[in-house]
């Protein structure tokens, strides 16, 4: 017998809504569909543990067909299916909670509410973001219990009969309309359930069949057979969920391949696994680096009960795990009813607490107990710690003892043992620009540490605020006060010589001294100032925001103790104008790259030098 009825609802206007806006992404809707089969067989399974329901011991499973010739898409589980009341309760009445009243009644009996995360009501009309008309095909595990036939094109009535289906459970057969049609494509399929169903916990089997398909079905008794023999799409056991001692390396280097499609091995990875206070499970990557000068991108994919709910969510994931890559699997999660977003409350912010404690903890295991290894991932992890320091202080404050410092020498050191001069830190922020410098350190047994990825500049400063004691100075500034000779003896003609080289060089923003140091084979450096510099840095790349962006002051430090330098007042001041000039042009070389002018200046006067010789 076939009756009409209205489907209940508190605005006229919520079909709509439900179509353009309850959901971000389209695709979502068989998510929803196939998750809240999932939640039906839960069901079932839960009350024949506490003896409400006969098991029939047939296995689980989700069956999804496509018919592109009916333009149909049916999702079908052999869970615990609904009576006619139930339909009109929890179809028809939008946005009442089946899950929850489930869970009402049977919570002193059963921990079923572990996997039961979906809403009949609104997950189910998600349907219609893709379908013209949605149909329901169910009958309910109760004892003598009728099948029901529901369906509606999403107007705000329904036919409701007698159906057809003789086993328990439910099919939902979406009629596709022509602005979901992308959904009729086998491959577009493929893709959505690789990315919403590829780990939920019981089997799904896709199949697409056309009018040829079902020919030969009717020919062949065992053309059903055949599509439920197939093999799943998803994993229902996927590595998280096995305790970390059950797994092996080639297991976890497997999933990773497989999840993150990277054919590059991580460098190591944490299995979190939590049961209090609150259920998690995950695995966290440590990639290896491919830009040792750009901070790369990671993702990290949440779940709920092995179903998907997004990639890189910042209320869980705090933004410096972004660059790892992984699963995160919390049941807990306090989702809304689109499954998409998660409600901000204190939950998430203990669960993206206790996610940032158990990275440190294990980044700390393993400095303690694989030093050697620790330092020989150092180079690709050290962007995401020195990130993480500056984004959370908590961080820095668990992790700030195994940070580490490569040194010019090659050597990793850890904060207290950071080489001093003068008792400040220096600090190389190119190896290729500042090779001159390093020589010289290199050759008068002075040490600085090399800090040329592009998060370095900000994590510098942030050193300064946190170590107030430490002063961090990068090697071409204050290099002279680095390199002084220890020696009290002082050149005679200090001011001569710095009187010679601004007549020769006529740069009235240069600062010139004359300094006897360490080093005897080269007759000059510049030195840059720190302070002016890092403020022009900021400058260029905030814009005007800071005020405008100016050059910093420059140096130019004779050496008193080269033999050139030495001879340069007994030259004829045409000699020593060139000479000077060279000689800056050196030391600027030694500091940064000559711009186009420069360059054609040098190569002239090299000549010019030359033809001294």
């Amino acid at each position: 017998m076939k009756r009409e009825g209205q489907i209940r609802v508190d605005s006229e206007n919520l079909f709509p809504i439900i179509k353009k806006w309850l959901y971000s992404d389209k695709d979502i809707f068989l998510r929803e569909i196939v998750a809240n089969g999932c939640d039906a067989i839960k069901k079932y399974q839960s009350l024949c543990l506490i003896g409400e329901a006969d098991d029939d011991n047939v296995k689980p499973r989700i069956d999804i067909v496509l018919d592109k010739n009916a333009k149909t898409l049916t999702v079908t589980d052999n869970g615990i299916g609904m009576t006619e009341e139930e339909v009109e309760k929890y179809i028809t009445q939008i946005a009442f909670s089946g899950a929850q009243e489930f869970l009402e009644k049977y919570k002193d009996q059963t921990d079923a509410d572990a996997g039961i995360i979906g809403h009949f009501g609104l997950g189910f009309y998600s349907a219609y973001m893709v379908s013209e008309k949605v149909e329901i095909e169910t009958l309910s595990y109760q004892k003598d219990a009728k099948p029901v036939h529901w369906v509606s094109d999403g107007s705000h009535t329904y036919e409701i009969s007698d159906g057809t289906k003789a086993e328990k459970g439910t099919s939902i057969i979406m009629h596709i309309s022509e602005d979901g049609k992308e959904f009729l494509s086998e491959y577009k399929v493929r893709e959505v359930l690789n990315k919403y169903c590829r780990f939920m916990p019981y089997e799904i089997f896709f199949t697409a069949v056309s009018d040829d398909d079902k020919k030969d079905d009717k020919e062949n008794t065992e053309g059903t057979e055949n599509i439920k023999t197939e093999k799943p799409v998803n994993n229902i056991s996927p590595l998280w969920l096995k305790a970390p001692k059950d797994c092996t390396t080639e297991e976890y280097e497997d999933f990773y391949r497989e999840t993150f499609t990277d054919m590059n091995l991580p460098l190591f990875w944490i299995h979190l696994n939590v049961d209090y206070p609150f259920r998690l499970k995950g695995i966290l990557y440590f990639p290896k680096q491919t830009d040792k000068l750009q901070v790369m991108p990671g993702e990290i994919k949440l779940y709920a009960n092995q179903v998907y709910i997004a990639d890189n969510i910042k209320e869980v994931v705090p933004e410096f795990l972004m660059l790892l890559k992984g699963v995160i699997d919390c049941p807990d999660l306090p989702l809304n009813v689109s499954r998409s977003f998660l409600q901000n409350d204190g939950e998430v912010a203990k669960i993206s607490r206790h996610i940032t404690k158990k990275v440190a903890d294990k980044l700390t295991s393993v400095f303690k107990n694989e030093r050697k290894d620790y330092e020989s991932y150092w180079d690709d992890i050290s962007p995401f710690i020195k990130f993480g320091c500056i984004k959370d202080e908590k961080f820095y404050d668990r992790v700030k003892d195994i940070i580490l410092y490569k040194s010019i020498n090659g050597e990793y050191k850890t904060f207290s043992e950071l080489p001093k001069v003068n008792e400040k830190v220096y600090y190389v922020s190119s190896t290729d620009v500042q090779a001159q410098y390093i020589k010289m350190f290199k050759d008068n047994g002075l040490d600085a540490v090399i800090l040329e990825h592009n998060i370095d500049t900000h994590f510098v400063s942030f050193l300064e605020y946190k170590e107030t004691d430490t002063k961090f100075v990068r090697i071409d500034s204050e290099i002279g006060e680095a390199l002084k000779s220890d020696e009290s003896e002082k050149a005679e003609n200090t001011d001569e010589l710095i009187g010679i080289f601004k007549d020769s060089l006529d740069m009235e923003k240069l600062e010139i001294k004359a300094e006897n140091l360490k080093t005897t084979d080269t007759p000059a450096i510049l030195a840059i100032n720190e302070y002016e510099r890092r403020m022009s840095d900021i400058r260029k790349i905030y814009g005007n925001m800071f005020g405008e962006a100016g050059d910093a002051t420059e140096t130019l430090i004779i050496n008193t103790a080269n033999s050139i330098i030495k001879k340069l007042p007994e030259y004829p001041e045409e000699k020593r104008r060139l000479l000077c000039r060279h000689i800056f042009d050196i030391a600027v070389m030694s500091q940064r790259k000559l711009s186009a002018a420069e360059l054609e200046g040098f190569v002239a006067r090299s000549v010019q030098v030359m033809e001294l010789l």
